[in-house]
């Protein structure tokens, strides 16, 4: 492998859950993450660039170093010396996958430097033994909607076609709120209607994606095992939710684990669902920053330069 080799990764961001599909279910959107890998001649320095940029461990304990590390130690390998440039697109702790990416972006990078010794499936269960749950570094890596189940042979992994006709709208707060926090508020136990309920709406989910059926997918975005919880967690959720209503959205989620909120439409309403939203947090005193997008059909993008 050549010394000069430059090994460019670039991410998508996802949004997990979508109501129904709780730790299962995930999808690719057009917001991006870079990052490039090069030997370096003496020791490994991380520079990040980007909206908070500053807050980001230029260390080892930076989670791009972390997968970059994983793999090299599967084959009892040392990593070398690597320069690492890393710009940011994806705002942190916002529930839209950035550490999915880091994690996606490490593996595949020290994948590449190695001389591509697994494959992408070997890699997804790498990322997905990583980040603990399958719902963002599939998608991430892969692309699309993705819902992920587990069975004896390990993950099955099955796509969700996603109609054109069905635009993502995502308002991002200028506030944060971490996995773990969200996760605290979650009961240990549920009841049997509310599993039944969540079953039944994961399905309609997935058919209504597929038909951009209005009815069905207002009706899916509902759930009973994450969201009740999680409301209270997000300041001004019932406003933004009423707005994106009022203005033609055929409903919305938490994206992830929040504070970032997911809006679907159709195309004709997509612009009047993005001002509502903004302006709905606004008039509580938040500001966000609000993007009407698209689902990344293409996942993880590799670009190596420099092969000599």
């Amino acid at each position: 492998m050549s010394e000069h080799l430059s090994v460019t990764v670039t991410v998508p961001a996802t949004t997990a859950n979508l109501g129904a599909g709780f730790d299962c279910i995930g999808a690719a959107l057009s917001l991006y993450n870079e990052f490039t890998f090069s030997f370096s001649d003496s020791e490994t320095q991380i520079y990040i660039t980007g909206a908070e940029a500053e807050r980001v461990a230029t260390d080892k304990s930076n989670l791009l170093y972390q997968g970059f590390s994983y793999l090299y130690q599967q084959l009892q390998q040392i990593p070398p010396p690597v320069e690492i440039q890393i710009k940011l697109g994806i705002p942190l702790a916002r529930g839209l996958g950035s550490s999915a990416t880091a994690i996606v972006a490490g593996l595949l990078g020290a994948n590449v430097l190695l001389g591509k010794p697994f494959s992408q499936t070997e890699i997804m269960n790498f990322a997905i033994a990583m980040e603990g749950h399958p719902d963002n570094v599939v998608p991430a890596l892969i692309g699309g909607c993705r819902l992920a189940a587990t069975s004896v042979f390990g993950w099955e992994i099955c796509d969700i076609p996603w109609s054109d006709a069905i635009i993502p709208v995502v308002a991002i707060p200028d506030f944060e709120l971490s996995t773990s926090t969200a996760r605290q508020v979650l009961p240990i136990n549920i009841n049997r209607a509310d599993a039944i309920f969540n079953i039944a709406h994961l399905g309609l989910l997935i058919r209504g994606l597929e038909t951009a059926n209005p009815a069905w997918i207002s009706t899916a975005l509902d759930d009973k095992l994450h969201q009740p919880y999680r409301k209270s967690l997000i300041h001004g959720y019932p406003e933004v939710e009423q707005a994106v209503k009022a203005a033609g959205g055929y409903g919305m989620v938490i994206s992830g684990a929040g504070p970032t909120l997911l809006a679907l439409t159709d195309p004709h309403h997509a612009q009047d669902v993005a001002v509502a939203m903004a302006t709905s947090w606004q008039q509580q005193g938040i500001k966000t920053s609000v993007h009407t997008l698209t689902i990344d059909h293409v996942g993880a993008k590799i670009v190596c330069t420099g092969m000599g």
